[in-house]
């Protein structure tokens, strides 16, 4: 059978899978392959038409077509962790989280020693607001792959939650460190520097990624927010046609601060600039 696991992280409802070079969060998958002499070929092909439909409607966001598949490899497979890991991030996709929850709790007891059922629950736990939880399942991950930025990113995440703004900008930066392409935790960076009262520090890296990534609608947003604060109105306003553009779930507050989760300062920028 193949084994492949799936990474998932709160991020994926922001930017539906559009990670901007950055690694860890989004689909990572290693494979190995070993013989399942119990079943006949017809067994083998059909489950890995399975894997492949699974697979399939889980990158094109049909997760409940995902979560049926996933559920199927299962009865076929119920010692394959990462199987259980998979079917339980589609079901956070489709705010089942309880069920993940259940879900990565069976992968980590078939595969222990595995970073990615932990990611994933730590993921979902935040989703519960279980920050101390999910912090725990995030040290984890890094107790066994030392170097995963993706769980410094998830455990700066956590850590903001929790209003640690400091220790958070610490798990920030070294995710850039150890993978300078991941966009989101440079994000996630410069919004710590605004929430510290690091103004200006924080414009120049949203600028900077605003220059490498003219897409990216959450850097635009909030350079908008700390340019307006700034008094730099006609800058502020371009870059928020661009935003209104890509992604116009920026002029909903409750959104950037309930689920994209922009600490309280930004937040309160962006009120000012969309309440003028």
């Amino acid at each position: 059978m193949v084994k492949s696991w799936q990474r998932w992280g709160l991020i994926a409802l922001v930017c539906s899978w559009c990670w901007l070079g950055g690694a860890g969060v989004a689909v990572a998958a290693t494979t190995q392959v070993s013989q399942a002499a119990q079943f006949s070929q017809a067994d083998k092909q059909a489950i890995a038409d399975l894997k492949q439909k699974a697979f399939t409607a889980s990158e094109s966001g049909q997760f409940a077509q995902a979560e049926t598949y996933w559920s199927q490899l299962i009865e076929y497979l119920p010692e394959e962790a990462a199987l259980w890991s998979n079917r339980g991030n589609v079901r956070v996709s489709q705010n089942k989280l309880s069920a993940a929850l259940a879900d990565y709790d069976q992968a980590i007891i078939l595969a222990p020693t595995e970073p990615d059922p932990y990611l994933n629950r730590g993921a979902a736990l935040e989703g519960l607001g279980r920050w101390s939880e999910a912090i725990a399942d995030y040290n984890q991950v890094l107790a066994l792959s030392p170097e995963d930025a993706a769980a410094y990113n998830n455990r700066g995440n956590a850590k903001a939650g929790l209003g640690q703004w400091d220790a958070a900008l610490t798990d920030y930066q070294t995710a850039v460190d150890l993978n300078p392409k991941f966009a989101f935790a440079r994000i996630n960076a410069a919004l710590m520097e605004y929430q510290l009262g690091h103004q200006g520090e924080a414009i120049r890296q949203l600028r900077n990624l605003t220059r490498r990534y003219p897409n990216f609608a959450d850097a635009r947003a909030a350079l908008t927010a700390a340019l307006w604060g700034q008094g730099q109105a006609g800058e502020a306003e371009s870059n928020w046609v661009a935003v209104v553009g890509l992604d116009g779930r920026y002029k909903d507050l409750d959104w950037v601060s309930t689920i994209r989760r922009w600490p309280p300062a930004m937040v309160a920028a962006l009120e000012k600039f969309l309440h003028l």
